[in-house]
C-alpha cells in the first residue's frame, strides 16, 4: 500500500488524511524526521509559513525533508507549504527548504478577510486515469501567495485569469497556492500520487 505523509506540525493536515483514505492510500503524520521513514511521498499542508519553518528548524526536519525531496520521492507544498519549499520568497527571512526553483510572494492577495473561491483551468488534470475531464477545478484561496517567477525545469499547471502563477510542478515536486483538501475534489491528491508512479 502506497503511505503518504503529512507534515503535522501546524496547518490543515487531517484534510489530506481524510482525502488519502477515500484514495485508498495510507497517510502517515510527520512531526520527527523517523517519520519519513518509509514514505513515498510528502504534503507539505497550509498553515502559517514562518511557524512551520520554526518548528521544523525545532524538530531537526528541514535537513531530513530536503534530502527526501532531493531522493527522487513527490513532495506536495499546498499554501504555506509552496512558500516553505520556494527557492526565494523575495528576501524574507525565514527557513526555507529551498527544494523548488520559484520565488513566490508572501500573502499576495491581502489579509484574511481578502481569502477568495474561483475556478481553474488545469490541463494537467483532464486526462487523469485515462479519463476525458476538463471541468475546471474550484479553488479555495487563504491569504494565498503567488509564484512570481519559475525556472526553467519548472512546469506552470495553473494561472489566474489576470496571468499569475499559482500552481507548478518541477518533476517529482508540486505546489499550488490553494487548497485542494478543502474540496470534495481529488484530483489533485490523484495528480500527486500519480507523480510516484514508476
Amino acid at each position: 500500500m502506497t503511505r503518504i505523509g503529512v507534515l503535522a506540525l501546524q496547518g490543515a493536515f487531517v484534510e489530506h488524511e481524510t482525502h488519502l483514505a477515500r484514495l485508498g492510500v495510507e497517510a502517515r503524520q510527520v512531526r520527527l524526521p523517523r517519520d519519513l521513514d518509509g514514505l513515498d511521498g510528502l504534503i507539505i499542508p497550509g498553515g502559517e509559513s514562518t511557524t512551520i519553518g520554526k518548528l521544523a528548524v525545532h524538530y531537526g526536519l528541514v535537513e531530513p525533508m530536503i534530502a527526501f525531496a532531493r531522493s527522487g520521492r513527490p513532495m506536495w507544498g499546498i499554501c504555506a507549504g509552496l512558500i516553505f519549499m520556494a527557492r526565494d520568497i523575495g528576501g524574507l527571512a525565514q527557513p526555507l527548504l529551498g527544494v523548488m526553483d520559484i520565488t513566490v510572494r508572501r500573502n499576495a492577495f491581502g489579509r484574511q478577510v481578502d481569502s477568495f473561491e474561483t475556478d481553474l483551468h488545469v490541463p494537467a488534470l483532464y486526462a487523469l486515469d485515462g479519463l476525458d475531464d476538463h471541468r475546471p477545478f474550484h479553488a479555495v484561496f487563504i491569504r494565498g501567495p503567488v509564484i512570481a517567477s519559475v525556472g526553467p525545469a519548472v512546469e506552470v499547471l495553473a494561472r489566474l485569469a489576470d496571468g499569475r502563477v499559482v500552481a507548478a510542478r518541477q518533476g517529482r515536486l508540486l505546489a499550488t497556492a490553494f487548497h485542494p483538501e478543502l474540496t470534495n475534489d481529488d484530483r489533485f491528491h490523484r495528480y500527486f500520487l500519480g507523480l510516484g508512479a514508476p
